[in-house]
């Protein structure tokens, strides 16, 4: 999950950081019986981990070298000094040690990581380094591994006296490890202490930078299927999530190398936030499910509580538990709600639930192992074997890499995400050779219902062009001759486009040929018509107009909500009615005039009127009037030239003056 991206943003630091920054505590190596380390024979780097002098209270004159420290008591890094303090512990330790190196050495040098979130470092009574601020107290982050090579003057003198002066927070003392441990400073030459700290950062990073880069390509995949498929949301919650994480790279990059103000760090718990809140609109999206007051309120539950325990521990005012309580709504989230979704819709056949719950368990396993073990760290007979099972299943080491059980739990929520895209993808690509197949079929009856070729109808001319915008249109449009001369013109627009609109032209030119062996009387062939379509259109509708031409030049037509045709270039006005399809029981008008010889009458579709120029300019009525004395083929091209958007008929109709003089 996303949130097991940054689980050390919410989750490690309380329930593992007790655990794991108490690791050395556990350290075989038996402490020296003083509190002087030898460094003057260092040839590689080492861990500061003798016997150390530490005293409760806060005073300038501890950092001084010559300070009498005898009354000090005796500290073992390698073990917790919560038995040293019981009862009311103090806010601020100070720690001594004394260091023999070589004064000849030019290059000792010291690494400080994850002592403390307010700390000073003092040698030979001079400050060294220091970390926000310990009175009053001001925190930064930690991560940091800090390199400072020792003033040379010090080193000439042979010995060093180190002095750490740390804040120590309630949520810390409650822990079993506060303070600090023997893995917080680290002493040696300064070019090796370099290489070790890229080795250990690459070593401790390359699985969350692996993990980061592969969850973004990842979300630019999702980005790219939604661009497609925007009724898919769960492929934009999947892309925000990984933006979110993506934004805080840079941060994540920049505490690696040097500690900051914790409330820059606010800036990245935002982040994290965000990218929790678009993984779960994600789950929801993946279930078909809304974003209801349930989910609403636990999610507001969980950012909330969230919040409190992130600024808690900034201020160093919450206690162990009440952080642990604050994290209690995303904890029941993700190891309670989201699993018991999946579970039930996996159960009702959903695949893709199926799949999403491999990575859930996981990480409802990971937290479940972390409570564990915070609760037998806190019996002091069992505090070892908590530590080390800690060790075991959230610090793996593989030479210099170190992995945990929740980065196998990433690498499973991306590569399940990657496998319902590809089986979506799959399926989609058959979905889609399917429906072309199934225009291909469309396209082919089209071309055997709708004439290729003018029909031959003596004393009459007639030129027809047919130009559909997609691979199958709405447009149809019949000439049927009849045995007593003259013919029968039928011309419509199925609303909508594709293969709906295709499908529905078929049925009607099927209705027109089965009509008109009944009727040749336009209103009536309309009306039946309409009848057939009624009820059957799943919601669509078609226009039509009817024209019947006899052989001496009487011309019938009925219209349907069409475009009225246009004699000679001019617009013949019709009686409008409502299209077919709509209500039963329609009753359609008729009107009748003669066509004269070398009279030409053009009959549209809206597709000639609708086009429209990249101005956003349409074609219009006044321009479909003026191009109408075209031939059939002209004033399609116009229409298609202007900018068609729509399918393109044109029907032009004349009465010749041969079989008039014939006649």
């Amino acid at each position: 999950m996303n949130c097991l991206f940054y689980r050390r943003a919410f989750v490690l630091p309380l329930l593992l950081r007790v655990l794991i920054g108490a690791c050395c505590l556990l350290a075989l190596v038996p402490a020296v019986s003083a509190q002087t380390f030898d460094a003057s024979n260092l040839r590689k780097p080492s861990e500061i981990s003798s016997t150390w002098l530490v005293h409760a209270g806060d005073d300038p004159d501890f950092a001084a070298p010559d300070f009498n420290d005898s009354g000090w008591l005796r500290f073992d890094p390698n073990k917790s000094v919560k038995p040293l303090f019981p009862g009311n512990p103090p806010e601020v330790l100070w720690y001594r040690m004394h260091v023999k190196v070589n004064p000849d050495q030019k290059d000792l040098a010291l690494v400080e990581h994850q002592l403390a979130s307010a700390f000073e470092i003092y040698v030979n009574g001079q400050r060294f380094y220091s970390n926000g601020s310990v009175v009053p107290f001001r925190a930064y982050t930690y991560g940091a591994r800090i390199l400072r090579r020792f003033p040379d003057s010090a080193v000439a003198s042979g010995s060093l006296v180190i002095a750490l002066r740390v804040h120590i927070a309630r949520i810390e003392w409650e822990g079993t490890g506060p303070g600090y441990a023997a893995e917080n400073l680290m002493i040696g030459p300064e070019e090796s202490l370099r290489e070790n700290i890229w080795l250990t950062i690459i070593g401790s990073s390359a699985s969350g930078w692996i993990t980061q880069a592969l969850g973004l390509a990842l979300g630019i995949v999702a980005l790219a299927l939604f661009t497609a498929q925007p009724r898919q949301k769960e492929y934009l919650w999947i892309f925000l999530q990984f933006l979110a994480i993506a934004c805080t790279i840079p941060l994540s990059a920049l505490e690696l190398t040097r500690n900051v103000h914790v409330y820059w760090e606010s800036i990245r718990q935002f982040l994290i936030i965000a990218s929790i809140f678009f993984e779960v609109l994600m789950f929801l999206a993946f279930l078909r499910l809304r974003f209801g007051w349930w989910a609403r309120g636990m999610t507001a539950a969980a950012v909330a509580g969230l919040c409190i325990s992130w600024f808690g521990q900034a201020q160093g005012s919450i206690s162990l538990a009440g952080a642990i309580l604050g994290q209690v709504p995303l904890l029941s989230l993700i190891a309670g709600v989201l699993p018991t979704m999946l579970i039930g819709h996996f159960r009702k056949g959903n695949r893709e639930a199926g799949i999403l719950l491999i990575p859930i368990l996981l990480s409802s396993l990971s937290i479940y192992i972390q409570l564990a073990l915070l609760g037998l760290s806190a019996i002091p007979s069992l505090n070892a074997l908590a530590v080390r099972l800690t060790l075991l299943i959230f610090n793996l080491q593989a030479g210099p890499f170190v992995f945990s059980l929740n980065q196998v739990g990433v690498l499973l929520y991306l590569l399940s995400l990657a496998i319902i895209m590809v089986l979506r993808s799959t399926r989609m690509s058959r979905q889609q050779a399917l429906v072309e197949g199934e225009l291909a079929a469309a396209r082919e009856v089209q071309q055997v219902i709708l004439p290729e070729q003018a029909e031959h109808v003596p004393g009459f001319g007639i030129e027809s062009v047919y130009q559909p915008a997609q691979q199958v249109g709405g447009d149809f449009f019949q000439i049927i001759p009849l045995a007593e001369g003259g013919m029968l013109l039928v011309l419509g627009d199925v609303a909508g486009k594709g293969l709906p609109a295709a499908m529905l032209v078929s049925m009607l030119v099927g209705a027109i040929r089965t009509a008109a062996a009944h009727t040749h009387n336009p209103a009536e062939l309309l009306a039946s018509l309409n009848e057939r379509l009624v009820g059957r259109t799943n919601g669509s509708f078609s226009t039509a107009l009817v024209a019947h031409f006899t052989r001496d030049g009487l011309v019938t037509i009925a219209n349907a909500g069409h475009l009225s045709p246009y004699l000679d270039g001019q617009e013949i006005e019709l009686a409008g009615a409502l299209p077919l399809g709509i209500q039963g029981g329609v009753s359609y008008d008729s009107q009748e005039f003669h066509l004269a010889h070398g009279s030409r009458l053009t009959f549209y579709s809206d597709g000639v009127i609708e086009a429209q120029n990249a101005q956003g300019e349409l074609f219009g009525f006044a321009r479909g009037q003026e191009v109408s004395i075209q031939p059939a083929k002209e004033i399609a091209l116009s229409a298609a030239a202007f900018g068609q958007t729509d399918d393109i008929t044109v029907v032009a109709i004349t009465r010749q003056a041969a079989l008039a003089n014939a006649a």
